[in-house]
């Protein structure tokens, strides 16, 4: 059985929603570095809470981005690391930061204009 056209949109969709939200990506650059434990993540990812790496992590481990393993120690300890469909985003990335760099004057002038032209709107 195919999948409709709406279901693709709809699986494509949650992926990007996925890689877009405001902490997989942060993570995922701190993962770029190498296997970390959850404590390494929760100091190298600026701004994120103990619940919201544990819930992004999760979502990142269900997507098969990232893979977690467990340590048989007192306590156990924990280490997360991309899997190679996680480091297979380090084009993309890289493609996506090189375009912020190309386009960013653009970009600001951009927005200075905006600004200019709508003085009472705070965005």
């Amino acid at each position: 059985m195919s999948a409709t056209n709406t279901e693709v949109t709809c699986d494509v969709r949650e992926v990007l929603d996925r890689i877009g939200d405001r902490w997989t990506l942060p993570v995922i650059v701190e993962l770029f570095q190498g296997p970390r434990r959850f404590r390494q993540l929760e100091r190298g990812v600026e701004g994120i809470s103990q619940r919201m790496l544990t819930l992004t992590l999760r979502k990142m481990e269900r997507d098969g981005l990232v893979e977690r393993t467990v340590y048989p120690t007192v306590p156990a300890q924990v280490e997360y690391e991309l899997t190679p469909t996680g480091r297979s985003l380090s084009e993309v990335l890289q493609a996506l930061a090189g375009w912020a760099a190309e386009h960013r004057e653009v970009v600001i002038a951009s927005r200075a204009r905006w600004r200019e032209q709508h003085p009472d709107t705070r965005s």
